[in-house]
């Protein structure tokens, strides 16, 4: 939890969520891709790596991809995770609070949403695949999505 992976064809590359944010960005031309695994929405003062935070990250995500090649005019984004994992009535759910970070730093950044998959009681499994650009989500109990 909490890291960036640089993720290059024909690598793939995987993670498990709850309430955390699954964040790919991906450049299609030069199969070059980041994935995030956004624990927080926002770092304060509080420590720990950079893909640990969505404010953190997602700039992390930026510089990554850049010094590998990556176009940033090019990068599209796949966002998955965000469930509602415990159950509550407090003002703001986790999962929602990472989610709407994550959109709203990526608006900022005017990277183009290709796809996602949010909320919902149930973690989700996602891997994504460089050479193609997929980033297939499971959930127990439902056909793969493909995004």
């Amino acid at each position: 939890m909490g890291q960036i992976a640089v993720i290059a064809a024909p690598d793939v590359g995987r993670t498990v969520l709850g309430s955390c944010i699954g964040l790919v960005l991906y450049d299609p031309p030069s199969k070059i891709g980041a994935m995030a695994h956004i624990v927080l929405a926002e770092k304060q003062n509080r420590p720990g790596p950079p893909g640990k935070f969505a404010d953190t990250a997602v700039p992390h995500m930026l510089e990554l991809l850049a010094a590998r090649g990556a176009a940033r005019r090019r990068l599209i984004a796949k966002v998955a995770g965000g469930s509602a994992m415990f159950s509550g009535t407090g003002p703001i759910q986790i999962g929602e609070a990472n989610y709407r970070s994550v959109m709203r730093l990526l608006k900022d950044e005017k990277i183009r949403i290709a796809g996602e998959d949010i909320g919902g009681p149930k973690g989700r499994r996602i891997t994504f695949d460089a050479e193609t650009g997929r980033l297939v989500v499971e959930i127990v109990g439902q056909d793969p999505l493909v995004l």
